[in-house]
């Protein structure tokens, strides 16, 4: 990569210099000062806290500058609430992010340290669990490098998603204690701390004026607490923040019952209260664990809001500003409860008049939707909401009263209409529908790829799409171009920024210049060389995480993604089947050698995703141990996949599988990540695979499946599995091998939920696409043998990919959504800093600078 470009002049101050030297004496400081140990005795850990507080303190001389800009030039503030942020590593974003990268390695190896094993020792924070994380976090990335100003709000969760082992070859959870030693990037701010409410009931009454007023009494309460991290732009002056809040008893102690020698029921109330915060996604098949996680989205809601309008005040607005303050963005529909929420703020804690408060709301909230599932948008039980949320449960009827009048009048004559709006579920057990409150409470609705708008309108939120049309937009998702390629992929960066300069890293269009070289023999073959020393790289991962010996010489087909039905992993394993059936008929069959690698988690309460996993570790020990096959074929399911391993993937792989049953993906990043990194998509025309596919050319995607419309259609006709099984030969012997029990060591009941229920049902039609899957794979095969050819394809697919960026999707929002501009941010020096101090020394109300952040 490139020196530092950063606009700010590096000094020699040991806390903010971005040069070796001082870098250096900064990291021995914060051994013997931060981690109070003699370098000589300091374990790998404190050498990494060390390190990671040495850039921080760089960071935070950033982030205070922020601060100050924001605060004293006023702008309007993008607040992304979102239940999971999916981070991954900091320290190597940050190095990358200040253009420190080779200052810190040389600093580093003067005092016998390799960096590569500082970086290794860093706790990944799993606070997510799959796209939706990764794409706050890749939008958090993008929105401090366009120096917009902005907060991205969720939980912090003490234990995040599970740690995966795979013992037996099924899929066993254990617990991630990711804060087991500490996070050096984060500062709690518990002088910001705020009283969330929940249970209890409501008192109606008339105040002193005669207006009409209710008062929340609740059952309990709970503190939020605040911690911050450094969200730091590419080497830009913008650090925005990130605020997770994280649950604490209002007392923590009870003395009294402590004293008549109940030890356990004295702090029985903090632990209680901090339940709300421990666990990411708790198992919510009982009655508890839907409470609980209503109760956590809630919580994290309630905490943000308040928190914007504490910065409202500081600011010395009056909260019916708040929407021309902050542009709130709800990331699916965990935090749409934030509508009532602020309804009931501005309503009853304010004393704004309904109608004032409504259309703050309406114009404050927007809403993204990230599914075309059913079942995927969220619907609480009524008796389940009343009893958390009595007064949200009033304002949400009040919300739907008036809006259904409203749709009443306008859609005269179409009475059935309103019933299928309504926030409110009657068709079965009353439940309250969070997605119809998102839509209701917001001012735009936006799907994230152009085939799930389209399907949304049509389908999924087709009605509201009749009475608000000009509510919905369609920005599809784009990752960020710094970590998925300038961090992860070095070998191909440096080549790239050889060739092109180093631009594409914020301007990812820029890789256009590429196809240029794509007819060039010598960079193809440079472009060959980085590609294969990646995939040794992975295969070194695979052999330590596995045992699994792969070649790296070997097409690495790879699927890498939560396990779910509709993700389609058992059609990549039946292909699999497919191919070992062919050899073991026929020793001589042409096989292009091929390398398939797994990853991804199953929910632990989803019990069909985890026997998918047994069923891909299963086909690998058989396929593995054949010593017929071995040298053609071989399967790993790389346990524990997250985004520090997606690192280390997404550059070694030969052909990505996006193979999702057609309208099922709202989008899909994994596409774009593998694109970005060379590698080929074979996919069905789903979410993002049609743009991707348009932008980079057919001739370098495999397409196979049927489209959304012909799955409607052959659904409408009436879909018989069946049918397909009986007149495909090589379908039939797949599924019989694992109907025999050949996979699961002669039991046949192991795998018959899986072969049975595609059989009978097939709800993703994998049988239906089965045969254009395996004609497309054959394709991929052939295009592999001339790697001359697959090599320029490589080329074209980076060079195209710049559409996919998320700093595209972040500029989208600002101008089509949000309505926000960028604020560039200068550097305080320390003098101006002292200043800034002082002032704020005279200030009524002490407050630092970085509050406005």
């Amino acid at each position: 990569m490139a020196a530092n470009t950063s606009p700010v002049a590096a000094t020699d101050n040991t806390r903010t210099s971005l040069a070796r030297t001082p870098i250096r004496r900064a990291f021995l400081d914060h051994v013997f000062y931060t981690q109070a140990k003699l370098p000589g005795l300091a374990n790998q850990n404190d050498l990494f806290q060390a390190l990671a507080h040495t850039v921080r303190d760089r960071m935070v001389q950033r982030w205070i500058s922020t601060g100050e800009k924001h605060l004293s030039t006023p702008a309007r503030t993008v607040a992304y609430l979102s239940a999971e942020f999916l981070l991954g590593p900091h320290l190597g974003n940050n190095l990358l992010n200040l253009g420190i990268q080779d200052e810190v390695r040389e600093a580093m190896r003067e005092l016998g340290l390799d960096l590569d094993m500082l970086l290794a020792q860093e706790a990944e924070p799993g606070l997510g669990n799959g796209g939706l994380g990764r794409l706050a976090a890749c939008f958090m990335d993008s929105l401090a490098t366009l120096e917009i100003p902005a907060i991205g709000y969720g939980i912090r969760y003490e234990y995040g998603i599970f740690q995966q082992s795979i013992i037996d070859g099924m899929q066993v959870e254990n617990t991630d204690t990711w804060l087991r030693n500490g996070n050096p990037w984060e500062i709690q701010r518990s002088d910001w701390a705020v009283e969330v409410k929940l249970g209890g009931h409501t008192e109606h009454y008339t105040d002193d004026r005669g207006h009409y007023r209710v008062r929340w009494v609740p059952g309990k309460s709970v503190m939020g607490v605040p911690f911050d991290s450094p969200i730091l732009g590419y080497r830009v002056n913008t650090v925005n923040t990130l605020r997770l809040w994280r649950a604490e008893a209002t007392e923590a102690f009870d003395f009294d019952v402590f004293n008549r020698g109940d030890y356990l029921g004295a702090v029985n109330r903090k632990v209680t209260s901090e339940n709300l915060t421990k666990v990411l996604y708790p198992n919510d098949e009982t009655y508890q664990g839907k409470a609980l996680r209503l109760e956590q989205q809630y919580f994290f809601v309630a905490c943000s809001l308040q928190d914007m309008l504490r910065i409202l005040e500081l600011h010395q607005m009056p909260v019916t500003c708040f929407h021309e303050q902050f542009a709130v963005q709800l990331n699916d529909t965990h935090p749409a409860i934030g509508i009532a929420e602020l309804m009931r703020l501005l309503v009853d804690e304010h004393l704004v008049p309904w109608d004032t408060a409504w259309h703050v709301t309406r114009h404050a909230f927007a809403y993204t939707n990230h599914t075309l599932l059913p079942e995927a948008l969220e619907c609480w039980p009524l008796e389940l909401f009343e009893t958390i949320l009595p007064r949200h449960l009033e304002i949400i009827y009040e919300i739907n009263t008036r809006f259904l009048e409203e749709v009443r009048i306008r859609d005269y004559g179409h009475g059935d209409r309103a019933a299928r709006l309504s926030l409110i579920d009657e068709s079965g057990p009353r439940a309250v529908r969070m997605a119809h409150l998102a839509c209701v409470g917001s001012h735009t609705i936006n799907g994230v790829a152009d085939l799930h708008a389209k399907l949304m309108r049509e389908d999924v939120l087709r009605d509201f799409n009749a009475v608000w049309p000009e509510k919905f937009e369609s920005i599809t998702n784009g990752v960020t171009p710094r970590r998925w390629l300038a961090l992860s992929n070095p070998r191909l960066a440096r080549l790239m920024t050889d060739a092109i300069g180093d631009g594409w890293v914020t301007d990812l269009e820029q890789t256009r210049a590429l196809e240029i070289h794509a007819d060039d023999a010598g960079f193809r073959e440079r472009w060959h060389a980085a590609h294969q020393a990646n995939k040794a790289d992975l295969a070194v991962l695979i052999r330590q995480q596995t045992g699994v010996v792969v070649d790296p010489a070997s097409m690495f087909d790879v699927m890498v993604k939560r396990i779910h039905e509709y993700k389609r992993q058992h059609l990549a394993v039946l292909h699999i089947i497919a191919l070992y059936h062919r050899i073991k008929s026929d020793p001589h069959a042409e096989i292009v050698p091929r390398t398939f690698l797994f990853a991804g988690k199953a929910a632990p309460g989803y019990h069909y995703a985890k026997l998918m996993i047994r069923f891909i570790t299963s086909v690998a020990d058989v396929i593995n141990r054949d010593p017929q096959v071995r040298d053609r074929l071989k399967v790993a399911f790389l346990p524990n996949f997250n985004v520090g391993f997606g690192q280390r993937i997404y550059p070694a792989a030969d052909l990505s599988e996006q193979i999702s049953l057609a309208g099922k993906e709202a989008s899909g990043t994994g596409n774009m990540k593998f694109a970005m990194n060379g590698a080929l998509n074979i996919g069905t025309l789903d979410g993002a695979n049609i743009e991707l596919r348009d932008a980079i050319g057919a001739e370098q995607f495999f397409a196979f499946g049927l489209t959304a419309a012909e799955v409607a259609a052959l659904r409408a006709d009436g879909y018989r599995p069946a049918a397909y099984y009986a007149r495909n030969p090589e379908l039939r012997a797949v599924i019989d091998l694992v109907q025999q029990g050949f996979f699961s060591r002669g039991d046949p009941t192991l795998f018959e939920p899986i072969a049975g229920n595609l059989l009978q049902h097939d709800p993703y039609l994998l049988l239906a696409d089965f045969d254009s899957y395996v004609t497309a794979q054959g394709q991929t095969s052939a295009a592999f043998l001339d790697q001359a050819a697959w090599q320029r394809m490589s080329i074209l697919s980076v060079a195209r990919s710049g559409y996919f960026s998320s700093d595209r999707a972040i500029r989208e929002y600002c101008a089509r959504i949000w309505h926000v501009k960028p604020v560039p941010v200068p550097l305080l020096r320390d003098a101006e800093q002292s200043a800034t101090a002082q002032r704020e020394w005279g200030r009524p109300r002490a407050m630092a600078p970085s509050d406005a952040a």
